[in-house]
């Protein structure tokens, strides 16, 4: 279904290389995010109070073109069951199939390759045994030098968040088989032609429309489909909101300018122009911008009524994990998971 070293080539390709830097000043971001990835595991447990054992998975600090060979690989995974399902429903024809990978090749890779320019640091829950930390150098110098901030305390808030995810995982090992039977849930409810017939047409509505967001996902999923992809993202909101307040309350311990990364980094969420905003739009990214903020909101909310303690009772169980309604009711999620 889809010519996955055609979709790394050209994903590459788009991504670019990112910032001019020099030699020694490449070595010295590097050495800089490994170490800062090293010192958050600690900042990370004493706040959370979640304990990852040592050599769980790997941190990487990677180039673009690095996190797009990575991505690759990830989807390769996640897809699996829904790419084979997709697979059984296809006419015969070795040519038919030769020309659809290459297709999908090179829409993968359009997609990757958008992304590889935007990602700062990312979790790959899919990686054998127990997930991998990606580290985006040149995303990281690129967007410390657009905002002007000190690049010492950008990288250590940066990592302050990704390490954060990376200790939800291995500290919490239930919730990658939880996530994994999730997107299987979903690729048991595929309707291959729902994607296939006039799938061009509804992107490009989209595109002019914004309807129904205009998100891809919107677009595409099922009512049942839909109803899997709410508890999803209740699951989502809660990672991305909890790096966040791990972020910037541990932060101003060990940060200084914490303050003003913050609030240049909140308006950069933003989009930049026309084009971004619309790619933006059509992906999914600004309900992921939705994610950290609703997401902050309730774990910020469950914390301050019954404390950190209290609030971890949401990594025993997946059953304990927010629905969608719940992150704007967080006192519904005390009463239900704590009476």
């Amino acid at each position: 279904m889809v010519d996955w070293s055609l979709a790394v080539t050209i994903g590459s390709m788009l991504a670019g290389d990112g910032p001019s830097v020099s030699r020694a000043e490449a070595d010295e971001a590097v050495a800089e995010l490994r170490a800062d990835a090293g010192k958050s595991t600690g900042l990370v447990r004493d706040f959370t109070g979640l304990d990852a054992p040592d050599g769980t998975a790997p941190v990487l600090v990677v180039d673009r073109p690095g996190w797009v060979q990575a991505n690759a690989d990830a989807f390769q995974v996640a897809t699996g069951a829904m790419m084979r399902k997709m697979v059984e429903k296809r006419e015969p024809g070795r040519i038919a199939q030769l020309v659809g990978s290459k297709v999908t090749g090179a829409e993968v890779g359009g997609l990757l390759g958008f992304l590889a320019g935007k990602v700062l640091g990312q979790f790959d829950p899919f990686y054998e045994p127990a997930g991998r930390l990606l580290l985006v150098a040149p995303n990281i110098v690129h967007v410390e030098r657009e905002l002007g901030v000190d690049p010492t305390d950008f990288r250590l808030w940066v990592c302050l968040h990704e390490e954060t995810h990376r200790v939800q995982f291995t500290a919490v090992p239930w919730m990658r088989d939880h996530l994994f039977s999730e997107i299987n849930a979903i690729s048991e409810t595929l309707e291959p032609a729902s994607l296939l017939d006039g799938g061009i047409e509804r992107v490009t509505e989209a595109i002019k429309s914004g309807r129904n967001g205009g998100s891809i996902v919107d677009m595409f999923s099922t009512p049942e489909q839909r109803e899997i992809l709410d508890r999803v993202t209740g699951m989502m909101s809660l990672l991305e909101g909890h790096a966040d307040v791990v972020m910037d309350d541990v932060g101003p311990q060990v940060i200084p300018s914490v303050d003003d990364i913050r609030a240049k980094f909140t308006k950069r969420r933003q989009g930049i122009g026309p084009l971004d905003r619309i790619l933006r739009r059509l992906l999914g990214l600004e309900a992921k911008m939705a994610q950290y903020r609703d997401g902050a909101h309730f774990v910020r909310a469950v914390v301050d009524k019954v404390g950190m303690d209290e609030f971890n009772a949401v990594w025993t169980d997946a059953a304990h994990l927010p629905s969608k309604a719940e992150l704007a009711d967080p006192e519904g999620w005390v009463r239900r998971v704590l009476g």
